[in-house]
């Protein structure tokens, strides 16, 4: 992920609502970044890191990014003409975030996920890297986008009758909860947590034919999950047994039993693998219970 793949897909973003309120009045399709430039900033902050800036232009406040001394200034096109950015100040991005600002944020970034995971899945359903070993996911989407992204699902791959069929997380074609997703809820629970409140992705995208297949499809995958995670930025990410796994940390180990319950920092990111919560595992609840008591206690 990029600048300019960001900047293409918040213009398709932008819209009037999401002006800053006192010249929203001004706001039109043929100037859509005017009034964006805070919540831009935000957004920038968010995946690039850096500072967020302020200065005057016209009279009025501007806001953009420095990140590794480079200027990115999204939203400079409003103006129609060039910007002098020597006199700036360094904000806290905590005084940005009035009530009206962080709503057209929260409104923003939620559109803005959207629309760069659909970039995504298509690259999923144009893909034929595993050819005849898998079915294609044939939701509109192949990440679960729930209410709370703070912390992420990574699972091993689409069951064959789960949500690729029914269309509901942890649910199979009748609506009825599946048991994986019944254990998973009451291990949720000692976090006063709702499984279908958070969002959740698979390691591999398609439905694996055979068992046998998934370490290929895991591997075919990987640029993938990690293009998606970049794009839902969480806090902690907790990995639905061992293929996950195995596939987000940056070393090897033998035995999964070795990194279970642990926590481990990985190219920016909170990774928390747990046993599957597959009743076949004899570990699916009592194995994972102490790790999500330690959890709730953090």
């Amino acid at each position: 992920m990029n600048i300019e793949i960001i900047q293409k897909a918040l213009l398709d973003c932008y819209s009037k609502d999401l002006c800053y309120p006192k010249v929203q009045d001004d706001w039109n399709d043929n100037n859509k970044c005017f009034g964006m430039c805070a919540i831009t900033s935000l957004i920038i902050n968010d995946y690039f890191g850096g500072e967020i800036c302020k200065i005057h232009v016209d009279e009025i406040s501007h806001y953009f990014n420095l990140v590794e001394d480079k200027i990115i200034d999204l939203t400079s096109s409003q103006f129609n003409h060039d910007i002098d950015y020597k006199d700036y100040q360094i904000i806290d991005r905590q005084k940005i975030l009035t009530d009206d600002t962080r709503n057209r944020y929260n409104i923003l970034k939620a559109r803005l996920i959207k629309a760069l995971l659909k970039q995504v899945d298509e690259k999923v359903y144009s893909c034929k890297s595993c050819n005849k070993l898998v079915d294609k996911f044939p939701n509109d989407a192949t990440v679960y986008l729930g209410k709370d992204q703070t912390i992420i699902f990574v699972g091993e791959a689409p069951a064959n009758n789960g949500w690729r069929k029914s269309h509901k997380l942890w649910c199979d074609i009748n609506g009825k909860v599946l048991p994986s997703g019944v254990v998973l809820q009451k291990l949720f629970d000692i976090i006063d947590r709702n499984i279908f409140e958070t969002t959740f992705l698979e390691s591999v995208k398609c439905y694996p034919l055979e068992r046998k297949n998934l370490k290929t499809c895991s591997s075919n995958c990987k640029n993938i999950m990690l293009e998606q995670l970049k794009i839902l930025n969480p806090k902690l990410i907790i990995t639905l047994g061992e293929f996950p796994t195995r596939n987000l940390l940056n070393f090897k180990f033998n035995k999964f039993a070795d990194v279970v319950g642990n926590i481990y920092e990985v190219n920016g990111y909170k990774i928390l693998p747990i046993y599957h919560p597959s009743p076949i595992s004899p570990k699916s609840y009592k194995g994972n219970v102490p790790i999500f008591e330690n959890l709730r206690d953090m």
